[in-house]
């Protein structure tokens, strides 16, 4: 499974990228999942529900299926967030994974930068930033840089980078 990121500071767009990079990549046939890394706590079930009771209960994981999808949760609870490989091992195969996020782990990623966002650049501090998509031209950088509007160029990159070869 080949892995490929998208990291930027919040607000920059890394979302609204991925969004647009998956039916790109599904339109070429490949199989596409993503790994979305929070910074703050989040919760995807709600109180009052089977699932919400057996984890406050204690569980420590809980699986929700239906005939449309399945969740498994999982609780930390009084353990380090697991890392970027400990996730990836429990994903399914498939063509392409793009993680969103997780922007200081070394895997290759494409930095998200909007200049408005008032931030400085990622890629002078991490070598795993291998191009940048950005909506102005960057001056001094030393990776390839790409329009952020260009959905089909930058898939083009990504593939290459990963040497994905299409049929």
């Amino acid at each position: 499974m080949k892995v490929f990121g998208l990291a930027g500071w919040s607000g920059s767009g890394k979302t609204t990228l991925i969004v647009k990079l998956i039916p790109e990549f599904a339109n070429r046939g490949l199989t596409v999942s993503t790994l979305k890394h929070a910074h703050h706590d989040f919760d995807i079930d709600k109180p009052g529900k089977d699932s919400f009771e057996h984890r406050r209960a204690g569980a420590s994981e809980v699986m929700i299926s239906a005939s449309n999808r399945w969740a498994l949760m999982h609780e930390n609870k009084d353990n380090m967030e697991p890392d970027l490989e400990k996730l990836l091992a429990r994903m399914s195969p498939v063509d392409l994974l793009l993680v969103e996020g997780f922007k200081w782990h070394p895997h290759p990623k494409m930095e998200v930068y909007r200049p408005i966002v008032g931030k400085p650049l990622l890629q002078k501090n991490d070598s795993g930033i291998v191009a940048i998509a950005t909506d102005e031209k960057l001056m001094n950088i030393t990776v390839p840089s790409f329009n952020l509007s260009d959905i089909s160029l930058i898939a083009d990159f990504i593939l290459n980078k990963l040497k994905i070869r299409m049929i």
